[in-house]
């Protein structure tokens, strides 16, 4: 089954979790939720962030996540009803730069690691500061692949394969550090940003998120990398876990806006 640039699958955002914990809960933090809020998750994926809204927001408030993959939206679903939060968490199949809300509508909204898929971010911004009501919070987590970096002795081959990621298996890879011009080129108020390290010592891991095995086949087919550079380049990364010191870092940004006006 053909799958869109830079799809990824529900075993990958379990892992993602896993690494972004402490991450998500403040990207929760910045949105200033209080009981009784309605508030929304952009790219909501398969609920893994709209179960702990819920439960922030209580029975009284309301939990929207909004997803265009429509087998997220229906595990999403299931989720919600398995945590018994149904009643006021619901999801919808829907394109990030169409919501299917009405204007000023939600105390606050977010999104995480959505707009490197986008090939237009600034339309997704519009829609969210849209259904945010004046003097709302809108927060957004993304990911600068540009700042990706592997530790090994092949430094030029490195360099290749993550520049190719970052161009070319994404939509748009370098969406976390354009995060800042396009909350402040939007109006938005009071913009912050917080930066976070995310570092990883497990190959295996890495692999996963990177999504390893289709990135080699692309970029050999591509001509960006022999198989001889490419055998070289594994080679050093299998040996560097098995003597215990494989590192891989890369960089997630955090911007948080207020849209003008007051609640």
């Amino acid at each position: 089954m053909n799958t869109p640039k830079g799809y990824v699958d529900t075993e990958y955002l379990q892992a993602m979790e896993k690494l972004l914990g402490r991450l998500k809960e403040r990207t929760y933090s910045y949105m200033q939720i209080k009981t009784g809020d309605k508030v929304l998750d952009v790219g909501c994926g398969s609920g893994i962030d709209t179960i702990p809204l819920a439960q922030i927001v209580g029975s009284t408030g309301e939990v929207y996540g909004v997803d265009f993959d429509g087998t997220m939206v229906a595990e999403a679903e299931q989720r919600a009803e398995q945590a018994g939060l149904k009643a006021w968490v619901k999801h919808k199949q829907a394109d990030a730069t169409s919501l299917p809300f009405e204007s000023d509508y939600f105390d606050s909204c977010r999104s995480e690691r959505l707009f490197q898929h986008l090939l237009d971010p600034s339309l997704a911004l519009n829609e969210m500061k849209r259904v945010t009501k004046p003097g709302g919070w809108i927060v957004v987590l993304d990911t600068d692949w540009g700042s990706a970096s592997t530790d090994t002795i092949e430094i030029d081959l490195e360099r290749r394969l993550t520049r190719f990621y970052t161009e070319h298996m994404l939509n748009n890879g370098y969406s976390g550090r354009q995060l800042y011009r396009l909350f402040k080129t939007h109006g938005l108020q009071e913009v912050a940003n917080e930066v976070f390290p995310i570092v990883t010592t497990s190959y295996s891991i890495q692999r996963q998120v990177v999504g390893m095995n289709e990135l080699e086949y692309e970029a050999l087919a591509q001509g960006v990398i022999t198989e001889d550079e490419l055998r070289r380049i594994l080679e050093d990364y299998e040996q560097a876990d098995a003597d215990g010191v494989f590192f891989c870092y890369g960089i997630q940004i955090l911007m948080v806006g207020r849209k003008a006006g007051s609640l």
